[in-house]
This record gives C-alpha cells, structure tokens and sequence, in this order.
C-alpha cells in the first residue's frame, strides 16, 4: 500500500522546498486569517509558482463564499481545493462545479457518529480527510496539534482516497497508519517548531516515517 503525504499550512520559500525535497505529494496552502499560517493572495500565487509541476497544490478554505473561489481559482490556480468548515453535501458539489477541481473535503472527528458523516459525502467530494476536533473555544478548525483516536476509522470503506490529520508527527505517523489504514496522511503543526514556522527537518522525517510505517505494515510487522 502506497500512503501519500500533504504538508499543509506552507507560507514560506524554505517550507515548499523542503516538501518537494521530501518528495511530498500534496502541499498544502491555507486562507483562512485567525491562522498563523493565512495567506495573502500575492504570497499564494508565488509559493504556488514555486511548487507547481513538482507536488500537488492544495487551497484550504473554511467555509468560503463563491467570489472567494473565484479569486483563488484565478489567481492561484490550485489543483485541489480543500474545505474545512461545516459545508454541507450540496455546498461542497457546487464548490465543485464553480471551481472545476477536486474537492477534498475535511470531517472533524471524535464519535463513530463524525466517521459516518463520511458516507454522505461520497458522491461530491474527491478526497475526504479525517481530523481532529478543537474544543468549543478554538479560533480555528485544525492545526492545532490535536489528535484524535484513529481506531474510530478501523474498516472504514469509502471507494475514494482518505486520509487522516489532528496532531500527526514524525513519531507518530507509522502507528497512525498501522491503525487506521488511510490513503494519505497531512501534517501541519506536527512539523513545526512554532506555530507557522515550518522545520525542514521535521518534515523529512515524517516523510520517511510515512514510507517506513508503509514498508513495516506490508512486512506484517506495524511498528
């Protein structure tokens, strides 16, 4: 089994190296203000330059209007969009439609109850992506360093590619894959020695952590 990686919340020259240098799959670009890792548009459209042709670009949005869409598809040019607000079915297969590109759409988990939302989602979004959820306090939906329990995701079917995210690190990631058996896996905090201050270092190792956690399930022996 082949498990892709995403490193999100990219805002710097230095970070979208070290994911292309780490031969990550997705990168992932975040718009969304109360983050530390938001980005202007001007930003957006030179770290997209820079990592186009080299790993999949991935614009993160919470809830977003549709001039939104419009600018970021326009101007940034991604090549998937991801949705990590509470947009329901319907509003995630127009997103879909206006932007002409893969949705990803992220579910917030902490019951099998969050896991079953899943199954609604199939027909209108490309991707779905497990992730933590905040407390009721929280200024933003993810990056937080918060995992949850991946045993909740053990034999889930989907017929599409899903993955898992909340408070993965490097040496986490291969026991997260072992258990829960996703298609991909997306780091943002878990790779950062700040909030928005991505660590080349860190992100390397999650990389071979990813591919080693693979090889070492394959083998039968999980880590």
């Amino acid at each position: 089994m082949s498990v892709r990686v995403k490193i999100c919340g990219i805002n710097s020259i230095e970070a979208a190296n070290a994911a292309v240098s780490a031969r990550a799959d997705f990168g992932g670009l975040v718009f969304f203000p109360p983050s530390p890792r938001h980005l202007g548009f001007g930003q957006a459209r030179h770290l997209a330059d820079v990592l186009r042709g080299r790993i999949q670009i991935v614009s993160l949005l919470v809830n977003p209007d549709d001039a939104l869409l419009g600018q970021i598809t326009r101007d940034v040019a991604p090549d998937l969009i991801q949705l990590r607000g509470d947009e329901p079915p319907a509003r995630v297969a127009e997103i879909a439609q206006l932007c002409r590109r893969p949705v990803m759409k992220a579910l917030a988990v902490t019951t099998p109850d969050d896991v079953r939302r899943a199954y609604s989602y199939r027909e209108v979004a490309d991707y779905l992506l497990f992730d933590s959820r905040p407390g009721p306090a929280a200024e933003r939906p993810g990056g937080v360093g918060l995992a949850f329990d991946w045993r909740l995701l053990t034999g889930i079917q989907l017929d599409r590619p899903w993955g898992i995210a909340g408070g993965l690190t490097p040496e986490n990631v291969a026991r997260a894959i072992a258990i829960a058996g996703p298609s991909f896996v997306d780091a943002s905090s878990g790779v950062e020695d700040a909030p928005g201050h991505k660590n080349r270092e860190k992100i390397a190792a999650f990389a071979s952590a990813v591919r080693g956690g693979v090889i070492a399930e394959a083998s039968g022996n999980p880590p």
